[in-house]
């Protein structure tokens, strides 16, 4: 670190006088970014990050300041200061442990060690895999991220993170001259470089291309009730946006959940398990929150059951509960509540199992995206692909399949969870804030699902 942790202690020793709390988070970081469009590199970027900020709580009102120049610290924390003495609130904390730590993200290849070329190499593979014919366009996004920071505050926390994260999307546009359709994967995870040198990034590249292929020739998709299975990327989906948001606390303080005043009761099958995890092996992966609070797998729903919430020190204090170690951010914003590794528990049924019951439904795979209301509690996905299940098999290829409904009948409708299990890579998107996170959980079974084409 660029400025001393001794002068961080001063520091905070010289505030903690003046406001009834204070916390300083400094890190330091370096990080490569690389688009590759149709061919042509767009962006080829590496660089490096430094920064500070200093957050104090006095009469109930936060003041926050940041800056990229360490050594005007001091200066920042007079900010601070200022900004929460101008300010009227009645922000109340709730109680967290002193923790004294030092943490490293598991990694056998730093991605720091590995030449920009090499990285250019992977994503030219990549490219090169996915130029199918009837494929028209690729774009591979390749981005990894390598910090180092320092969080104490005013209670007597010190501790030290080094993390690393690295990711690759891959998008493919396909068409046959009459229909468009669009491919997407990704890969990734809080690891060092290995995650991507060890993967088969031919098959990552050709499946992705031949999954937008499939697509040119399928059907348009009928619409109604059916009983469905959705593979593991769109049980992810649908437990992150329309499950995982509407447990955010802040949310639920701000009347803007359909979960406000449900806890402890059933909001799904007797088979539900839901958790939020950010020690888990995934995408989102972190030991301690932007609040230095350590985190742990989080029980959300209980065998239908809502049991938990995910919150931060201030939202917790509000509710009267202990922070869930949901804060994040980045250095310069303000923490709020976010998901970090959310699934849903896998249950014991093969695939064969799930869906030799079912005589008219429909198998849903991969996501397009969709829109949520978490006060309404309701939903709409778009499926990458998807098939026509009949007496037990699958059968026709779809296209243009959305999934939607009321999120709390349609946990109430699982009746089937697959044994197998896969979390996806991504990142989410709320208050203007961007937070790398997982979601996932095993090929899911719903019976009476909405589902929307155009036929």
């Amino acid at each position: 670190m660029e400025y001393d942790i001794n002068d961080l202690d001063q520091l905070i020793t010289k505030i903690e006088s003046q406001v009834d709390y204070a916390d300083i988070r400094a890190g330091k970081g370096n990080g490569t970014s690389i688009v590759m469009k149709d061919d042509k590199f767009q962006e080829i970027n590496s660089g490096l990050t430094n920064g500070a900020r200093i957050r104090v709580l006095n009469n109930g009102a936060w003041g926050f300041a940041y800056t990229n120049d360490l050594s005007k610290l001091e200066e920042v924390s007079k900010t601070a200061i200022k900004i929460s003495n101008s300010l009227k609130s009645d922000v109340k904390m709730s109680d967290a442990d002193v923790i004294e730590d030092d943490v490293k993200t598991p990694r056998k290849i730093p991605v720091s060690s590995v030449d920009i070329n090499e990285k250019i190499d992977l994503i030219k593979d990549t490219n090169k895999a996915a130029k199918l014919d009837n494929i028209i366009s690729a774009t591979v996004n390749y981005s990894d991220s390598e910090t180092e920071s320092v969080f104490l505050n005013s209670e007597g926390t010190n501790i030290h993170m080094e993390e690393t994260r690295l990711g690759m999307f891959l998008n493919v546009i396909a068409s046959n001259g009459e229909l468009i359709q669009i491919g997407h994967d990704s890969l990734g995870g809080a690891k060092g470089y290995e995650v991507l040198k060890n993967a088969d990034i031919e098959s990552f590249g050709r499946n992705v291309a031949e999954s937008a292929k499939r697509l040119l020739d399928a059907k348009a998709a009928p619409s109604g009730k059916f009983p469905i299975i959705t593979d593991n990327t769109l049980t992810g989906v649908m437990i992150h946006e329309a499950l995982g948001h509407a447990v955010e606390s802040d949310l639920i303080l701000q009347d803007d959940s359909i979960l406000k005043d449900k806890m402890n009761t059933k909001i799904g099958s007797d088979i539900v398990n839901i958790y939020d995890d950010p020690t888990m092996d995934a995408f989102g992966h972190y030991e301690y929150d932007t609040e230095g609070v350590k985190t742990f797998k989080n029980h959300l729903v209980k065998d239908g059951e809502l049991v938990s919430l995910l919150s931060s020190r201030e939202s917790a204090g509000k509710l009267g509960i202990k922070s869930s170690g949901n804060a994040r951010s980045s250095m310069e914003d303000q923490p709020i509540v976010r998901m970090s590794n959310t699934y849903l528990q896998p249950g014991d049924m093969s695939f064969d199992e799930l869906i030799e019951d079912i005589k008219d439904g429909i198998y849903l795979k991969g996501s397009r995206g969709g829109q949520v209301d978490t006060g309404k509690g309701i939903f709409q996905f778009n499926a990458t692909e998807a098939f026509k299940i009949e007496n037990g098999e699958l059968t026709t290829p779809l296209r243009d399949v959305s999934l939607s409904g009321n999120i709390l009948e349609t946990l109430k409708h699982i009746d089937g969870l697959g044994s197998d299990f896969k979390t996806s890579v991504g990142f989410c998107g709320k208050d203007g804030q961007i937070a790398p996170v997982g979601d996932g959980g095993p090929h899911t079974r719903i019976q009476n699902a909405i589902v929307g084409g155009s036929q």
